[in-house]
C-alpha cells in the first residue's frame, strides 16, 4: 500500500502504540475497497486485541486476536507488502497462551514486517 498513512500505522503497530495504530488502520480500512480490506481489518483487530491486553481485558484480547487471525486466513504469506505468516505466527502464539490462561507478558507482541525481510538470528 503506497499511502504514507499505512507506513505510519505499521510503525505505530511495531512500536506498541496500539491506540494510535488503531486510529491509523481504521481510517485506511474505511477508505479501502477490494481484496485488501479484510486484511486491513484483521491487522486492525490484532492491534485492538493488544490494546485490550494492555488494559487487562483478557477476554476482549482473546476474542479480537481470534477474529483478526480468522480474517487473515484467506490470504497467502504476503498481502499489503507485509509478511502475514510472521504476523500470524506471533498472533497465534499469543492467542494460544491466552486461551490456556497463561501469562502473556513473556511473549513479544505480534509484529508487522515487510515481505521478503529475514529475521536476524
Amino acid at each position: 500500500m503506497s499511502d504514507p498513512r499505512f507506513g505510519q500505522a505499521v510503525a505505530l503497530f511495531n512500536a506498541g502504540d496500539w491506540y494510535a495504530c488503531h486510529d491509523g488502520f481504521e481510517e485506511l480500512w474505511h477508505e479501502c475497497q477490494g481484496p485488501s480490506r479484510k486484511a486491513l481489518q484483521g491487522i486492525l483487530q490484532i492491534a485492538v486485541s493488544q490494546l485490550h491486553l494492555q488494559r487487562g481485558n483478557l477476554r476482549g484480547a482473546t476474542v479480537l486476536l481470534g477474529e483478526g487471525l480468522g480474517r487473515l486466513q484467506a490470504y497467502g504469506p504476503v498481502q499489503l507488502g507485509l509478511d502475514l505468516d510472521h504476523l500470524r505466527s506471533g498472533a497465534q502464539a499469543l492467542l494460544t497462551t491466552l486461551q490456556r490462561q497463561q501469562p502473556a507478558e513473556a511473549l513479544p507482541p505480534p509484529q508487522l514486517r515487510p515481505a521478503g525481510s529475514r529475521e536476524i538470528p
